[in-house]
């Protein structure tokens, strides 16, 4: 099992969406940056556990837990002339683009913030710290054990 953090703006798909969302799952669609997209496609395996990240909002912070039950699929929303997520250079033959479907888990007791991440020393491999702009990034598994004790989640 592998340890990730996803990044969402809580205004277009919270945490709260997750936990309200039918059977508590969804299709973590619209990536669209390379990296975050091979860690999808190469890395996220069913079973890994993901922190959701509220980002683009006034406290950005880690919110709570989910886990992934399936893998990477093609993300259907690139080839829609109506999504946000549309990709005029990707084909049915040849997608560009992935997703998988994530479980809700829990809300942390407490959320993580960026600010409290940033100033915490035990805290060195995430990139959350060092370049926060990717979506989906691997967490340590002592990171991830970190930051589940600073949310109140043991």
């Amino acid at each position: 099992m592998a340890y990730w953090l996803f990044k969402t703006e809580p205004d277009a798909f919270s945490i709260d969406d997750l936990h309200q969302a039918p059977e508590q799952s969804t299709f973590w669609e619209g990536i669209r940056n390379y990296q975050a997209r091979n860690f999808l496609r190469d890395g996220v395996q069913v079973g890994d556990q993901v922190f959701i990240y509220h980002s683009s909002c006034k406290v950005p912070a880690v919110v709570g837990i989910a886990t992934v039950t399936k893998g990477a699929e093609v993300d259907p929303h690139q080839f829609d002339l109506s999504s946000d997520y549309y990709d005029a250079k990707s084909s049915r033959d040849n997608p560009r683009w992935v997703g998988v479907t994530v479980h809700y888990q829990q809300h942390l007791a407490r959320p993580v913030t960026l600010k409290a991440i940033k100033a915490d020393a035990a805290i060195t491999e995430l990139a959350l710290k060092k370049a926060g702009r990717l979506s989906v990034m691997p967490v340590t598994e002592a990171e991830w054990a970190h930051i589940c004790q600073l949310g109140g989640t043991e």
